[in-house]
């Protein structure tokens, strides 16, 4: 089974330009997790018939939001984080409330469960990093490790952090910058020390690779880039991970497909 996950930032434009298509004929994923999809299901002219279709959308139009197409049927389908999660405080500030955005799914399967994030980012002046890291990683890591006791987890998405140095290419620079804090990495580490392995590092453990570039001053064509999308498997799933990779050839996004085939 081959499992992709990509932040096409905006579903509507990396249809126009055909690059959805183009993946999916190319690749034939049999799972495809998408994040960022900044619509809501009917406003993409989607025409996959092999995939069943899940969304889970932003209320605010425009914005955030994820989406798993499977050929796959599920045995069932969860919307955000469990409810007694969200009904707890902490979850509006000044950027918005994270519950209507969109930003967690979950489909279940017969093996395990995959969640499907996109991960609120900690902004440029850093004013989401604290909220980030005492309300959402604490509120995902929970939700993440009840799942793992029912059955194993694949988790993927734009977790909006590069983890470690190989994982930027110029970390000097951008230490104690949005992605690259202390405090958003140690969100990562708490992920991977707490039943959790990171697929591509665990079969690349020297590969430097990237899966974002700013559309700034030509990053992508110099590949200046940062590796913030990733699959997290159970620990108990990591005899099952065949291959990791990522999918640097394929345009269309300022992110590129990342894949891990169980």
């Amino acid at each position: 089974m081959k499992i992709f996950s990509w932040n096409v930032n905006g579903l509507r434009a990396v249809l126009n330009k055909g690059a959805l298509q183009s993946f999916i004929e190319e690749y034939r994923p049999d799972i495809l997790c998408l994040q960022e999809t900044k619509a809501k299901q009917g406003q993409a002219e989607v025409d996959f018939p092999e995939y069943e279709e899940i969304w889970n959308s932003a209320e605010r139009a425009g914005y955030s939001g994820t989406a798993i197409f499977t050929k796959v049927k599920p045995l069932g389908v969860r919307y955000g984080f469990l409810p007694e999660q969200e009904e707890m405080s902490g979850w509006e500030d000044a950027f918005g409330d994270a519950r209507t955005e969109g930003r967690v799914l979950t489909a279940e399967f017969e093996d395990f469960f995959l969640v499907n994030v996109y991960v609120p980012n900690e902004k440029d002046g850093l004013e989401r990093m604290e909220w980030r890291s005492k309300v959402w990683d604490k509120a995902l890591l929970a939700y993440l490790k009840g799942l793992d006791k029912e059955k194993p987890v694949l988790v993927c998405g734009d977790f909006n952090v590069a983890h470690e140095e190989i994982d930027l290419a110029r970390p000097v620079q951008n230490e104690g910058h949005a992605g690259f804090t202390n405090t958003g990495r140690q969100g990562m580490t708490e992920y991977l020390s707490n039943g959790f392995i990171d697929t591509w590092r665990e079969l690349h453990p020297n590969e430097q690779k990237y899966s974002w570039w700013s559309y700034r001053g030509g990053a992508r064509m110099r590949n200046v880039g940062w590796r913030i999308d990733y699959f997290l498997a159970s620990e108990r799933l990591r005899d099952q991970i065949k291959n990791a990779e990522i999918l640097n050839e394929v345009m269309g996004s300022d992110h590129c497909p990342i894949m891990v085939e169980l």
